[in-house]
């Protein structure tokens, strides 16, 4: 009998799979569109934030900014570490296995905040040493420590709600973080406010208020969070009493895929880093053209991290029902449509450079030195796109160690590239006539990658030699899901 439901199973493998490509592309929309919605939302909290903060004079904006510095590079590894969830509940929920997805939404939220306490009690510690770093005044270094040990007091929070978000988009639910995104961010600006200022019966904190602010916000966030966990998604929960003790297999399987994800959010984030404090060399007037080229990037990419989240995921699901062709379509749906977005953006940068830069400076000087940088910036869109959703569908298919390889080995070249281009006389445009040179041939990589390993799959699902995901035997081996 179990021969006859393995032959089954293989030839039904082995069948074609038919592809509705009117559901794909509206199923990887469907998830894109609030992730987009939900960076959108988080990048204007940043921008009220620091309007907020500005208020108070130099000291506290030098000081939350240098504490900021610090949490970004802590934001960006937290953030990919949900990778690791999000992969491993796609994947299981691709399977049509509820209960193991459930099972790791569960060892997820457990996983958060034993990660989280250890962070949070090195954070308040450390918090000083690490501000003493950037060298600031003593008034300022106050308000950055001070700010620090507040967000980093808080990280089982922050460590809680990423993981969370990643549990429900691994379920194909990415609107309920959008909306819980939502919420807090609302609720974020009117504590931010009454806790710097002292309004509505609140004691006026100053600098820190926003750190407290934020951390109340997140905090009802997280409340809502886990109220969606509990109810649950098509038999994905939390609710139950059992699978809350601590697995060491699913936790090496969260780490496994999570943590070169976030080595890579590191490295690109120390990268660009670095790429400040060699432009800063070119005088004030290039350092905010720089600065302020860097922030419409940033604007610019939210579409493809979208289609590349929605890839993460769609791609998981596919590997967890064993069809990988509905993942490969899912992905060109994204690389489609993570493209056609960025030329718009990118067109619109191009043409409209001056006025972009105009938003934020009335400095003639620096618009004009910021403009001739923007434009090389929109030729590179396209290609950038590309970097966004090729990766996002490896990971979901179990494979974060070649983003981390490609993806951060690249940038660390250009940023190299750049720094050669800038000591031979080359100004603003040419750091990042670097990266358009680069980006093509990244871009071209990771295509490759991506066709190789599709085709490795679907050799395998042709033969039928392809197991179900996390057998128990394969718990306890630890594997992940890559190939």
């Amino acid at each position: 009998m179990e021969h006859s439901e393995r032959a089954a199973a293989a030839s039904a493998t082995a069948a074609p799979t038919v592809i509705d490509r009117r559901a794909v592309r509206l199923r990887v929309l469907a998830l894109a569109g609030p992730v987009i919605g939900q960076n959108i939302l988080e990048t204007m909290l940043g921008i009220v934030d620091t309007a907020l903060v500005a208020r108070l004079g130099a000291s506290a904006t030098a000081g939350v900014g240098a504490a900021l510095q610090v949490m970004f590079f802590v934001i960006a590894a937290l953030s990919a570490l949900s990778i690791g969830s999000a992969v491993l509940v796609a994947q299981a929920y691709g399977a049509r296995d509820t209960e193991r997805a459930s099972r790791l939404a569960r060892q997820s939220i457990v996983w958060s905040i034993l990660i989280g306490t250890p962070l949070a009690l090195l954070g308040g510690l450390f918090a000083e040493p690490i501000i003493s770093i950037f060298g600031v005044a003593p008034d300022v270094a106050r308000i950055a420590t001070d700010y620090l040990q507040v967000t980093m007091g808080t990280m089982v929070v922050l460590v809680a709600l990423f993981i969370g978000g990643g549990v429900l988009r691994g379920a194909g639910d990415s609107r309920t973080p959008m909306i819980v995104t939502g919420i807090a961010n609302v609720v974020n600006i009117g504590l931010t406010y009454a806790l710097i200022y002292g309004v509505a019966g609140f004691p006026a904190l100053g600098a820190v208020g926003s750190a407290w602010g934020s951390f109340l916000a997140r905090l009802l966030a997280l409340g809502l969070m886990l109220v969606a966990l509990w109810r649950g998604r098509d038999g994905v929960s939390i609710r139950g009493i059992s699978g809350w003790r601590p697995d060491l297999t699913v936790a090496r399987q969260i780490l496994k895929l999570g943590i070169p994800a976030a080595i890579e959010q590191i490295l690109t984030s120390a990268a660009f880093f670095t790429l400040v404090i060699i432009v800063a060399r070119l005088g004030t007037v290039t350092l905010a053209a720089h600065q302020i080229t860097f922030t419409a990037l940033s604007a610019s990419f939210l579409p493809g991290f979208g289609f590349a989240i929605a890839t993460t995921t769609l791609v998981g699901q596919s590997i967890g029902a064993r069809r990988i062709a509905e993942g490969d379509a899912a992905t060109k749906v994204a690389v489609l449509w993570a493209v056609g977005w960025m030329t718009v953006i990118a067109t619109l940068l191009f043409i409209f450079a001056e006025g972009a830069l105009g938003l934020f400076t009335n400095d003639a000087q620096v618009i004009a030195t910021g403009a001739a940088a923007m434009r090389v910036v929109a030729l590179g869109q396209p290609f950038w796109a590309i970097l966004f959703v090729f990766p996002g569908a490896l990971r979901g298919a179990g494979n974060t160690r070649f983003p981390l390889v490609a993806g951060s080995g690249s940038i660390w070249l250009t940023v190299g590239i750049a720094a050669i281009l800038l000591h031979f006389g080359g100004g603003l445009p040419s750091v990042w006539a670097a990266f358009l040179a680069t980006s093509p041939f990244v871009a071209a990589l990771y295509w490759w990658r991506w066709r190789r390993l599709v085709r490795e799959i679907e050799l395998r699902e042709r033969e039928g030699q392809r197991e179900p995901r996390y057998t128990p035997a394969e718990d306890r081996e630890g594997e992940p899901a890559a190939l």
